[in-house]
């Protein structure tokens, strides 16, 4: 089963928290001091905000698959399409492990393909912060693929809990 992912960077979590509750008529599955995200199943979709951004609004897109094979098949339909795409492979970032890929449209809208290995107890492991889309490596203009999000915020960082499984 595919799953649609949207995240928003926010300017005040605990109000967009107060009024995406309220909106989907429950609680966030997940809370941290910088990032809450609803796993919504009526519509199927991913929803997480985060106060990671340098403004707020749409971050990126996506599709949260259910197996490794699922990954592979979009994955696959993005190569025959002649997409450049950003692999990362095994990766963490928004308190799980994944792997996962990215594509960019052509308005250089950055959309997240991934499949959700597990939690982690922080945003991303990684020792240095990255930028882009939620965790999306960055790349200087020189070497940015179409696949590589222009938009870049820093994003990863410590925080604390672990609950349900998802990214950003």
């Amino acid at each position: 089963m595919k799953r649609f992912h949207v995240h928003l960077h926010v300017n005040d979590l605990d109000k967009n928290i107060g009024f995406y509750s309220a909106l989907f008529n429950q609680p966030p599955t997940r809370t941290e001091s910088d990032y809450a995200k609803w796993m919504l199943e009526d519509p199927p979709v991913n929803f997480a905000i985060s106060t990671r951004g340098t403004r707020a609004g749409l971050d990126h897109l996506g599709f949260q698959v259910s197996s490794a094979d699922e990954l592979g098949a979009l994955k696959n339909q993005a190569q025959a399409a002649d997409m450049a795409l950003l692999d990362e492979g095994e990766t963490t970032c928004c308190y799980a492990r994944s792997d996962k890929y990215w594509v960019t449209d052509p308005q250089g809208l950055a959309w997240e393909q991934f499949h959700t290995l597990g939690n982690i107890p922080v945003f991303n492991e990684a020792t240095a912060p990255t930028a882009g889309a939620c965790c999306a490596p960055q790349a200087s203009a020189a070497d940015r693929p179409v696949s590589v999000p222009v938009a870049a915020a820093p994003c990863c960082g410590p925080s604390s809990s672990a609950q349900q499984p998802g990214c950003c």
